[in-house]
């Protein structure tokens, strides 16, 4: 089937999106007297979510007292920095471009709630662009349930098997694959040192975005 659009992951996939999680952490810490977080365990949780880095970045459980209180500090704060050092990865804005000249569908499917990636793809100038956006306040099950990706074919009247899904996590390629998508993983985004991608099933793994190129220029010539 011809493929007719490229769905990607938000997070670590379209866009780095750490930059702006660490400097949320940096000020936390800053205002606790506490010395900076280190940037790279940081960057290996991005994935987990507000969780997961707040109990990397403070060392604490989610069943202390004071973990609620630190996550919704986290979430409050990046409302307001959401999208101030975010952006694309290096050769995703040619990538996009590629995509658009050969007069494919994108969009985003991701499991960041919505009063975040809206915000981020308008500032980022992708809202105009991007043909769809669906987050977790769209659909009951997010990645890794199928949920997400069948409402996005849906909407953009698809047949799963015509869209390719590119995602940095397990979730992403589990969701495409039962949802009847094609998977591309990516190694650049934010995967554990000790996960490995060519691990999850995916039809292709790429190391770098305009790996992409290749594999969009021999899904549309195998048409």
């Amino acid at each position: 089937m011809r493929l007719r659009a490229v769905l990607f992951d938000m997070d670590g996939t379209l866009l780095d999106t750490a930059p702006d999680f660490i400097a949320v952490i940096q000020a936390m810490r800053a205002d606790r007297d506490l010395p900076p977080a280190d940037e790279v365990l940081v960057r290996n949780v991005v994935s987990g979510g507000a969780q997961a880095m707040i109990m990397t970045a403070f060392g604490i459980d989610p069943s202390a007292r004071d973990f609620e209180p630190l996550r919704l500090e986290f979430l409050e704060r990046y409302q307001e920095h959401c999208a101030v050092l975010t952006r694309p990865y290096e050769g995703m804005a040619e990538l996009l471009a590629d995509i658009e000249r050969a007069r494919l569908l994108w969009g985003v499917v991701t499991n960041k709630p919505l009063r975040f990636a809206e915000p981020i793809m308008q500032r980022l100038g992708f809202a105009e662009r991007s043909s769809i956006l669906i987050c977790p306040d769209h659909v009951k099950r997010s990645k890794p349930d199928p949920e997400p990706m069948l409402l996005a074919c849906s909407r953009l009247d698809l047949e799963p098997a015509s869209v390719l899904f590119v995602g940095d996590d397990l979730r992403d390629i589990e969701s495409g694959r039962a949802a009847g998508t094609r998977t591309a993983a990516v190694r650049y985004g934010y995967i554990h040192p000790d996960d490995n991608p060519g691990h999850w099933g995916a039809d292709v793994v790429v190391e770098h975005p305009l790996e992409l190129r290749q594999v969009l220029e021999r899904a549309l010539c195998s048409c």
